[in-house]
């Protein structure tokens, strides 16, 4: 299956433009850290980036609750600091969650554009 994929690739590059071949190599597979690189660029930069900042401020402080959890005796605080270190917790899961979302939304839409150059590519050869 390799094979075939890559023999259809190098046949998309032959009859692709020098600009256009360029774009699709742009468009290559990306491993996980180039993917997450990949969420800071961009028109949403800056919500990432605030989600990001978020989920830090989010972790300091479940871990000040879990501190907290363990320094109490009183029944009553025990509950408090739980309740409100897990509600932080699963806002953290929560952003997480959007975050890959918008991993996903990025890697889908790179697909798209590759399909969309290979359908113009494909046209092209047909106009000929």
């Amino acid at each position: 299956m390799k094979n075939k994929m890559e023999d259809i690739d190098k046949l998309i590059k032959e009859t692709l433009t020098q600009e256009e071949a360029k774009f699709y190599d742009e468009l290559e597979e990306q491993n996980f850290f180039e993917m997450i690189g990949g969420l800071f660029r961009g028109r949403n930069s800056w919500f990432l980036i605030f989600i990001s900042a978020m989920r830090f401020v989010l972790t300091a402080v479940v871990i000040y609750c879990i501190f907290r959890f363990f320094q109490t005796d009183d029944t009553n605080e025990l509950i408090k600091w739980g309740f409100g270190g897990t509600i932080f917790f699963i806002g953290i899961i929560q952003l997480k969650t959007i975050a890959f979302m918008q991993l996903n939304r990025n890697a889908l839409t790179r697909e798209i554009k590759r399909l969309e150059l290979q359908v113009s590519s494909i046209s092209g050869k047909m106009d000929s």
